[in-house]
């Protein structure tokens, strides 16, 4: 930037692109919609299945569980959602909302027109992460949410039966629930993280969206070879489902702990490369 620039009466860097205005941005694209329309709208095909299938029951496998007391109540049924989609199903919408931040602006060609605003290079990446991080969160919360309300709607409102044995009462039901969702937004953050690191090195979004979740899959692979022992601990998948130990009569903080601090580092490091290679890229688009 230059020093006129910087002198411009009235002029101040913080108060370019507001958080506001970017997050509207956001919100009116047709992915945003498209995200929150799927994720809305699994909760429902669930309650299908199950009233086409039947109730799951788990003695035929030998043992019970989270799928098998989805029906139990409207508790249990908004924790299955949060199962059978924390795997991968969540991974796609903070990916996108992540990838196509920066990429999107340079494959419209408007980069360079946000930064003669001027928009100073720092603030646009930290409006964008910021409202990617809430939109990204936003859809964490969504899904439970609507979980819940449709599950209450279908299996009634009860305690939270586990899957080990006994049950929560809905006043230890509901914090507990709040705190898997905020575990899985941390363990996201990696693949948030790794999307937005890429939208700052390509002008493609699905580019940057892709590789992420390709990535996070590769992620998954290697968890699964037992045979890297220990060296799996520093994958952040390996920790993805820690938060089953919430769901247990007595609460356990061990895994989520281990698995919050691998997710925060590589999120964090990722973060600063995303920051200190942008603020030297040659922006052409």
């Amino acid at each position: 930037m230059s020093a006129l620039t910087e002198s411009a009466p009235g002029y101040r860097a913080r108060r370019t692109l507001p958080l506001r205005v970017e997050a509207l941005r956001q919100l009116r694209r047709r992915r945003t919609l498209a995200m929150g329309v799927m994720l809305a709208a699994l909760p429902f095909v669930l309650i299908v299945a199950f009233a086409i299938g039947g109730a799951p029951d788990g003695s035929a496998r030998g043992g019970v569980t989270l799928m098998d007391t989805a029906t139990a109540s409207g508790a249990n049924f908004a924790a299955t959602c949060l199962f059978v989609s924390a795997g991968f199903l969540l991974v796609v919408p903070v990916a996108l909302f992540f990838g196509d931040t920066v990429a999107s602006e340079a494959s419209w060609s408007s980069l360079r027109y946000l930064l003669a605003a001027p928009v100073p290079r720092w603030r646009l990446l930290w409006s964008k992460l910021v409202v990617a991080l809430g939109m990204s969160a936003a859809a964490m919360v969504l899904l439970p949410v609507v979980g819940l309300v449709a599950g209450t709607a279908a299996y009634g409102w009860g305690p939270l039966e586990l899957p080990t044995g006994g049950s929560l009462a809905m006043a230890d039901a509901l914090p507990r629930l709040a705190l898997v969702v905020a575990f899985i937004f941390v363990s996201q953050l990696v693949t948030g993280a790794l999307a937005f690191w890429l939208s700052t090195r390509t002008d493609a979004p699905l580019g940057a969206v892709g590789g992420a979740v390709g990535l996070t899959i590769v992620g998954n692979v290697l968890d699964a070879v037992t045979a890297l022992g220990s060296w799996r601990d520093f994958l952040p998948a390996h920790w993805q489902f820690a938060w089953a130990d919430a769901l247990q009569p007595q609460l356990e903080w061990g895994g989520m702990v281990k698995g919050t601090a691998v997710s925060v580092t590589y999120a964090v490091v990722l973060f600063a490369l995303a920051f200190k290679g942008f603020s030297r890229k040659d922006i052409v688009s």
